[in-house]
């Protein structure tokens, strides 16, 4: 760099012996990079000084090892509170980055790690988009997750670089694409390693070639189909989300179908939007998510190697993430044939995950069948995951306490049982924790950390640090039955039983909680856990002297054990249940079934199961899906009083 242009806060500026500037994003006591007013300000005035003295280029990069831009800065969002500010900073976005756009001199963002939400808008303003080939590197527009449009440009020009079916597709859904997926797509202008980051940069902007238009079909699709293809948005849609609850799909589908993805042409829309209970309950669960990912701050516990115990569903499951995730993992039941059928599911889900053949490879080489155990001594975490049964855990555990390492963290995954029942029979009872994964291990964020009384204080931390480590959410709670998320779902899928064994159909009952906003209805939450969990779950948390009820008993006694089985409440087929029409849904039969869901959770706070309500909403949402536009069961019971 030749020479150094000050004067800015958040940006470091420098000019190359090439007269390439290269703005360097580095927000000022933040370890993430976000577009705040004060950052597009200086932004603004770095185009005011361009435009009296034009660079050759000028290049966005990150100064952060947390990634490129995360987006907006999200705590703007809470002081919303009128439609004039709704519409300014709309507003703000929209006419900064379409003046970057303008630019006479070439632009290009420079993107590693994480690049969402504004962060991409910025950077599709920019004449090219260089993507650095690293698993960190993601890139989308995920505003519909805070019931928000991504209003500062990508509506626009999103669609204009990949086409309206794939752009609609990342918007309407949140989704996020690789580096690798990015250029397939032409989101990005080039893949390159690391190490030639910076040189490549800077020869894309001094050949300042034309950038290669989308093909004819998807400029077709843009224009005189573009309706059409709103149509088919707006069904796919309809399938997932309904515009009372979710009005940010719906809102994006117009706006780029009617104003070319101008949401100042809709002033309305924005106020609709920006101020709806929707968006202020989903950037509420935001923040929720924010404050469970601090749990595992400032510990530098990393986890290497994990051994699991039980190749069902669950142990098999978890074992497979973590190999995922870059751990590597022995995986131990009574024989190979038991662990064969999980590493089958691994395989299946890798192969539907990872295109390259040889990061398959690599994660299929951290996945080991230990019948043995041989995995248990080296494991710095070793996870009980067997079947519900206080006997057989005990006497596994105490097999297990006596051979693993002093410091490793002994955990079991009962979804159930309480931690002091299955610790009575240790040396060292305080090493057991609980490191409960919900299913399905790969879409389910939530884990619950179990602590109990006397349970020792760093492996709940190594714990904490352990589920961060694997990209989920540590929730921690206190041993009791069901813990916080079963203990809550056990009342609501009783009562939606109660409720088909007073005639009512499944169909009927589900459909009453999906119209309330639920993603799945009760009935065939109780098939995907499966009825013989749901027996025994029950045992151990409903009232001993309260019979089961009585259409899962007969379910149960002829071997129809829900999903699994391909048979439960309903029929599978292909893992879709087969589901006649609801008919008419009773009156008030949605708040009679959430009542006994929204009582025990207020109780389980009051007992402090969990530490406050809101983490206790945050654990029910992102433990059981509960309706996030709601804002979670707690905040949802406040709002109806206030």
């Amino acid at each position: 760099m030749k020479m150094g242009l000050n004067g800015y806060d958040h940006w470091q500026l420098a000019e190359d012996a090439d007269g390439i500037v290269w703005a360097t994003l580095d927000k000022a006591g933040e370890s993430t990079n976000s577009l705040s007013t004060a950052v597009l300000q200086e932004l603004a005035r770095m185009l005011d000084r361009f435009e009296a003295q034009p660079p050759r280029g000028l290049i966005f990069r990150s100064g952060k090892a947390a990634g490129f831009i995360a987006g907006a800065d999200i705590e703007e969002f809470t002081e919303l509170d009128t439609a004039e500010k709704g519409i300014e900073l709309v507003a703000r976005g929209w006419h900064l980055f379409n003046r970057l756009a303008r630019v006479s001199y070439p632009t290009l963002a420079l993107v590693r790690g994480h690049c969402l939400g504004g962060g991409l808008e910025l950077a599709l303003a920019c004449r090219y988009l260089l993507v650095v080939d690293e698993p960190a590197t993601r890139l989308g527009l995920p505003e519909v997750m805070l019931g928000i449009v991504p209003g500062w440009g990508g509506m626009l020009r999103l669609p204009e670089r990949i086409g309206p079916q794939a752009a609609l597709d990342m918007m309407l859904t949140g989704k996020t694409v690789d580096a690798q997926k990015a250029k397939r797509l032409g989101l990005a202008d080039d893949l390159v390693p690391p190490r030639v980051m910076t040189q490549a940069a800077a020869m894309l902007v001094v050949a300042d070639q034309a950038r290669r238009r989308p093909a004819l079909l998807q400029r077709v699709l843009a224009g005189p189909l573009r309706q059409l293809v709103a149509r088919g948005a707006r069904r796919q849609v309809a399938r997932r989300a309904r515009p009372e609850h979710y009005p940010a799909p719906y809102a994006i589908i117009d706006l780029w179908a009617r104003h070319q993805g101008n949401a100042l042409a809709a002033p309305e829309l924005i106020d609709t939007i920006v101020r709806s209970p929707t968006a202020r309950n989903l950037v509420r669960v935001f923040f929720l998510q924010e404050r469970l990912k601090a749990f595992a701050k400032g510990s530098d516990f990393s986890a290497q190697r994990v051994h699991i115990v039980g190749a069902g569903v669950m142990g098999g499951d978890i074992a497979a993430w973590c190999a995922l995730r870059g751990l590597t993992v022995t995986l131990q039941d009574q024989g190979i044939e038991r662990i064969a059928p999980a590493l089958q599911r691994a395989y299946a889900a890798w192969s539907r995950r990872i295109r390259d053949e040889r990061e398959l490879r690599r994660v299929r080489d951290r996945l080991i069948p230990d019948p043995d155990g041989h995995g248990v001594r080296q494991a710095d975490i070793v996870i009980e995951a067997i079947f519900e049964n206080v006997g057989a855990k005990q006497a596994l555990l105490q097999s297990l306490e006596a051979v693993i390492r002093p410091d490793a963290v002994l955990a079991t995954n009962t979804s159930s049982l309480r931690l002091e029942d299955l610790r009575s029979v240790l040396a060292r009872p305080e090493r057991l924790i609980g490191i409960h994964f919900f299913n399905p291990v790969s879409r389910m964020p939530l884990v619950e950390v179990v602590n109990a009384e006397g349970s020792d204080a760093q492996a709940i931390r190594r714990a904490i640090a352990f589920v961060r480590q694997i990209d989920r959410l540590p929730l921690p709670v206190r041993s009791a039955p069901g813990f916080l998320v079963n203990a809550v779902l056990g009342p609501y899928m009783l009562a939606a039983m109660r409720a088909v064994d007073e005639g009512l159909a499944p169909e009927t009952v589900d459909e009453a909680m999906l119209a309330f906003g639920m993603p799945m209805g009760p009935i065939e939450l109780v098939d995907m856990v499966g009825l013989d969990v749901a027996m025994a779950a029950g045992r151990s948390l409903a009232n001993p002297a309260e019979e089961p009820p009585r259409c899962l008993l007969e379910r149960f006694a002829a071997g129809q054990l829900g999903k699994k089985a391909g048979r439960g409440f309903y029929e599978y087929r292909a893992g879709k249940p087969a589901k006649a029409s609801p008919g008419a849904v009773p009156a008030g039969l949605a708040e009679r079934l959430l009542q006994p869901l929204l009582e025990r959770a207020q109780q389980l706070v009051a007992e402090g199961v969990v530490a406050d309500a809101d983490l206790a909403d945050a654990g029910i949402i992102f433990g059981t899906g509960f309706a996030p536009f709601t804002g979670g069961p707690l905040n949802y019971l406040r709002s109806q009083y206030a």
